[in-house]
């Protein structure tokens, strides 16, 4: 890892995904000063040593500012706004996005942001809450590369895997198409796992098997306990993959790329949101695929290890 740059960090937006991100920086000695809309989801950070403001302009001081929003109109207003990072007259050096917003969104950001002569990166993040607690999150980067060299330091902090992908806002393109990757593989997992345990097998039994194997990955593991003991506490709303669907699907759209499997999976989000699992994880996908099969569904009450912790010894 490489050494970090002293002085103050800014940190925009402190929801799951950034409250555990902004304690990996105070964990490794960082100075880092936060703002929220809603200051009381701000303020439990004070207790791990973080300077709540009240202000996101007070945040404009540092040099370098991360920002974690929900949508792009969150990102436009807490940057852009009347009440945004940009409303006194100093402006940070380089701002750096963590969120998963479109492309348009994003430009409008980079170009009010190099009016003010500061830098912006796009550096979406994938992974979720525990993921990131975990130090196990990957970033795609795009934007200045000189910009990108000087924050790597904090990226190697934050998450396992930091890569430049190119100028401009061709990260969110990666995003995107990770997070329409993402809804089709959980739904697919879904469906294999109901026919598994249909057909005799029980899903911890089953999906042991599927994260020894080839197609096993980081992700399949991760969601193996939700699946398992039915424990839909949100890591990723339903809600906010039917807005990145939302976002993929009009990208594909502007350049003329046929989805139909991803298409589809947009409407059984959809299904998800409509039948009332909007606020719970999109492992709910397991849910109306069961009913569909005429399978309910209970709890194994088994202890299912999500991946996320320390790889296990060898005896001797």
């Amino acid at each position: 890892m490489s050494d970090l740059p002293s002085g103050q960090i800014g940190w925009l937006g402190t929801g799951r995904m950034g409250s555990a991100l902004v304690r990996r920086l105070l964990a490794a000695g960082q100075d880092v000063t936060v703002y929220n809309r809603t200051k009381a989801r701000a303020e439990p950070l004070a207790a791990d040593g973080a300077n709540v403001v009240d202000r996101a302009a007070d945040l404009a001081v540092a040099p370098v500012v991360f920002v974690m929003v929900g949508t792009s109109e969150n990102l436009l207003d807490a940057v852009l706004g009347p009440a945004g990072l940009l409303a006194d007259e100093v402006a940070p050096g380089i701002v750096i996005d963590l969120s998963t917003v479109s492309v348009e969104a994003s430009e409008r950001v980079r170009a009010g942001l190099a009016d003010r002569g500061a830098r912006f990166l796009a550096a979406p993040v994938m992974g979720n809450p525990r993921v990131a607690a975990a130090g196990k999150l990957t970033f795609a980067i795009s934007g200045p590369p000189d910009a990108a060299a000087e924050i790597r330091p904090y990226l190697e902090v934050l998450g396992a895997s930091a890569r430049y992908v190119g100028p401009g806002e061709v990260a969110r393109i990666v995003k995107l198409c990770h997070n329409l990757l993402l809804g089709t593989v959980m739904q697919s997992l879904a469906e294999v796992t109901v026919l598994a345990e249909k057909a005799g097998l029980t899903r911890e039994a089953f999906l042991a098997c599927i994260n020894s194997s080839v197609v096993g990955s980081m992700f399949t593991r991760y969601k193996s306990p939700a699946l398992v003991n039915l424990d839909y506490h949100a890591t990723f709303t339903t809600i906010g993959l039917r807005k990145d669907f939302d976002l993929g699907l009009a990208l594909s759209r502007e350049h003329e790329v046929p989805m139909p499997v991803a298409s589809l999976v947009h409407q059984i989000v959809q299904s998800l949101v409509g039948n009332g699992f909007g606020q719970q994880d999109f492992a709910t996908m397991i849910e109306l695929e069961a009913r569909a099969a005429g399978l309910e569904l209970v709890t194994e009450n088994a202890d299912v290890p999500d991946g996320l912790g320390p790889e296990p010894t060898s005896g001797p």
